[in-house]
C-alpha cells in the first residue's frame, strides 16, 4: 500500500496531467507540474522517512527498543566502537590529519566502524549491498550491521558536523529512491551516528572530534526537495556545441 507522501506526489503529478487535457492545451503536465513545485505552501515538508523506505523498498524501519537485550547489545557495540574511532582518529598521526575537507572524513569513518564492529563479539557489519548485488559506498545507508543469534539488522549511517552547528538548517540527510542502486534490502533498525568536531583553527589545524550521539530514525522526518538535474554526457552533446577552443 502506497503512503501519504507517495499517494500525494502521485495525485498532484495526475492533477497535473488531467488539468492539462481537460483545458485541451498542447502543453504537457509538466507546465502544471511547475507551479506546483514553485508553492512553498505546497510542499512536501514533515514526511516519515519510515513511510518514503516502506514505499520506495518494501521493507519496515523498525524502532529502537531500549527494553530489547538484542538492541541493547547492539547499542553497547556501537558505542563502543564509537568511542574507539574518535580515539584512533584523532591521534596526530592519523590519516585523517592530512584531509582538507570534511566530507572526505567521512569515509575514514565508515571503514574503521566497519572494522571495529565486524570484529565485536555477536554481530558482524558490511557495507550494505545494492538489489545488484554490489558494494556502494555513496548514498544511505553507510553499514550494515547483524545481531548473529536474532539475525536483527541494523543500518548505520556516520554523519560528522562542526561543534555549534547541531541546529543548522543545512541539508544534511538525504535519501535517493532508487530501484537498482537501492540499499535498504532488510526490515531493520535505522541509526544515525553523529560526531562532532572543533574547528581546525581551535586545534592547530588538526581534526578533533569530541563527542558522538547515535540517533533512532524511526520516528524521523524528511522534505521533498525538488530538483531538476542533468549530467555532463547531457550538456555537452556534439549538436548543442556551438563553440570550442581550438585545441
Amino acid at each position: 500500500m502506497l503512503g501519504r507522501a507517495t499517494r500525494f506526489l502521485l495525485l498532484a503529478i495526475v492533477n497535473c496531467a488531467l488539468s492539462s487535457l481537460a483545458a485541451d492545451q498542447p502543453s504537457g503536465p509538466v507546465d502544471q507540474l511547475i507551479p506546483w513545485l514553485l508553492d512553498e505552501d505546497r510542499q512536501l515538508r514533515g514526511i516519515p522517512l519510515a513511510e518514503v523506505i516502506a514505499d520506495a523498498t518494501g521493507k519496515k524501519v523498525l524502532p529502537f527498543n531500549a527494553k530489547n537485550e538484542v538492541d541493547e547489545r547492539v547499542l553497547k557495540a556501537i558505542a563502543a566502537a564509537c568511542d574507539e574511532t574518535i580515539r584512533r582518529l584523532n591521534a596526530p598521526h592519523s590519516p585523517i590529519q592530512k584531509v582538507e575537507r570534511i566530507n572526505e572524513v567521512s569515509s575514514y569513518f565508515e571503514d574503521v566502524l566497519r572494522e571495529l564492529l565486524d570484529s565485536a563479539p555477536g554481530v558482524n557489519c558490511h557495507f550494505p549491498l545494492t538489489a545488484e548485488g554490489r558494494v556502494q559506498r555513496s548514498g544511505y545507508p553507510d553499514l550494515r550491521i547483524v545481531d548473529l543469534a536474532s539475525k536483527r539488522v541494523f543500518y548505520l549511517d556516520a554523519k560528522l558536523y562542526a561543534a555549534g552547528s547541531r541546529d543548522s538548517g543545512f541539508r544534511t540527510f538525504y535519501f535517493e529512491p532508487k530501484v537498482t542502486t537501492n540499499k535498504v534490502r532488510d526490515d531493520a533498525v535505522h541509526l544515525i551516528a553523529g560526531f562532532e568536531h572543533e574547528p581546525r583553527e581551535k586545534t592547530n589545524g588538526l581534526w578533533k572530534f569530541t563527542r558522538w550521539d547515535i540517533v533512532d530514525l524511526a520516528q524521523f522526518k524528511v522534505k521533498l526537495k525538488a530538483e531538476f538535474q542533468a549530467s555532463n554526457a547531457d550538456i555537452y552533446r556534439p549538436e548543442a556545441i556551438v563553440a570550442s577552443s581550438a585545441k
